[in-house]
């Protein structure tokens, strides 16, 4: 126990010192976060929590290297959000060459202290991805759409946002417009002409020798960096960013949602052990918190239900398939509906969806085809099987007595006299009396 006891100290005296030694770690260090791909939840959470750290330690800057073809506008705005409250400058570099702030990375770029770019990258086409721009995309000959009242205030509202964003950092907020209503597009060297980033930089060394002595405006006041003798350090991501990426990739999450309602299903219909359920439970509570931070629609959400709900009554409720057809059809359009947005980055496999429905079909299939098998199929246990068997009259009697069914003596009624040792029919069971009819005459 003492030696518990001890060792417990010890682990936490290192742990202590190794948090002392983190919160005094050098100010001049520069962490540099990579954003690589579709901007989502888990990307969201680990900006944010660095964000959030660099302002705990107050380091002198944060930098942000972007190479993005959009994202989840529920993410953007999170990051947006800490980004603007920071009092850390947050600069954000689109590198490497070749690479893109496409949609909700010119977002990110405009909300950003210190815009910049590394030659041959791109930034742009910031329309929202279900908005079509004008024209776009309809048949040569056929009449132009009007968009939807909706379509217009998505629109009106990303224009607004990215208007604010450029006119609190003094950028052009003309070309951003253009970016979310036209789809434009700019070169690095082009959007350093347009006054929509602030520098052009080959790497993150190169801007963060740039940045020495820049003025940042923070509120009505003039902020100068100095970064003499400052340093990058690259922030890997965690564990819970690789944990978060994982079940918020909506197939995952989907297959994690299917794994926990055919679990719970599987253990209330035939109780044993416990593993169907707990592992049904756990997966349908990771695949919940991963859906509430996915855009869920909850009309897609419940049509999945009633479709699983209708193919478990088709196992209970002899419906010739209706019950299963039906849910099928419901839970294929559930799945297709589940994510809410059009972003091809954050929607359900087509494939998959089709491989879960094709197994569905089958599973209802074997189901009808079981039961079409066993229709005539005697019934040999149960009170159902007794019908038609043969008993023997322990007694005379007419109306109630008693009869002997292989080895067991039951309560009998019949409207006829029956005669001790004769063999009786037993025509139904009602409770726990026998209705049995008499043989047949002798001739």
């Amino acid at each position: 126990m003492i030696r518990l006891l001890a060792l417990v100290l010890l682990l936490t005296a290192f742990y202590g010192l190794a948090q002392e030694q983190t919160e005094q770690q050098p100010t001049n260090m520069v962490p540099v976060i990579r954003i690589e791909g579709a901007i989502g939840p888990a990307v969201a959470d680990f900006v944010v929590r660095q964000i959030n750290k660099a302002n705990a330690l107050s380091q002198p800057l944060l930098m942000i290297t972007l190479d993005t073809p959009g994202g989840l506008s529920s993410s953007l705005r999170q990051i947006n959000q800490a980004v603007l409250t920071s009092s850390v400058p947050v600069a954000c570099l689109v590198y490497p060459q070749g690479a893109r702030a496409a949609s909700a990375g010119t977002f990110l770029l405009y909300a950003c202290h210190i815009a910049a770019m590394a030659p041959a990258t791109t930034l742009g086409a910031a329309t929202p991805v279900n908005i079509a721009a004008p024209g776009q995309g309809q048949p040569q000959g056929e009449k132009e759409q009007t968009p939807s009242a909706m379509d217009k205030k998505m629109l009106n509202d990303a224009i607004a946002y990215i208007r604010s964003l450029a006119q609190l950092r003094g950028r052009n907020p003309e070309w951003a417009e253009q970016a979310v209503r036209e789809a434009a597009t700019l070169t690095a060297s082009e959007a350093m002409k347009e006054n929509v980033i602030t520098h052009l930089a080959d790497s993150p060394t190169d801007l963060l020798a740039q940045l020495e002595g820049f003025s940042i405006k923070s509120g009505e006041q003039q902020t100068k960096l100095t970064l003499a003798g400052a340093q990058l350090q690259p922030v890997e991501p965690d564990w819970r960013f690789d944990f978060i990426a994982t079940i918020t990739d909506p197939n995952i999450a989907y297959i994690l949602m299917l794994i926990g309602v055919y679990g719970l299903l599987l253990e209330f219909y035939s109780p044993g052990i416990g593993v169907a359920g707990v592992v049904g439970a756990i997966s349908l509570i990771v695949a919940l918190y991963a859906f509430q931070m996915l855009p869920l629609s909850f009309s897609g959400l419940a049509l999945i239900a009633l479709g699983i709900a209708l193919m478990v009554a088709e196992s209970f409720v002899p419906s010739f398939g209706i019950f299963g057809l039906g849910g099928i059809a419901a839970f294929v359009l559930g799945s297709i509906f589940l994510i809410d947005t059009q972003s091809p980055y954050f929607q359900i496999s087509i494939p998959l969806i089709a491989g879960v429905a094709f197994t569905s079909v089958l599973v209802v299939i074997f189901l009808l085809g079981y039961l079409w098998r066993n229709r005539n199929v005697e019934v040999v246990f149960g009170q159902e099987s007794m019908a038609g068997k043969i008993a023997i009259a322990e007694q005379d009697f007419c109306g109630q007595g008693f009869v002997d069914v292989g080895g067991e003596r039951w309560a009998a009624h019949s409207d006829s006299p029956i005669k001790q040792g004769d063999q009786v029919t037993i025509e139904s069971v009602q409770g726990l009396t026998l209705h049995v009819s008499p043989p047949p005459a002798k001739e």
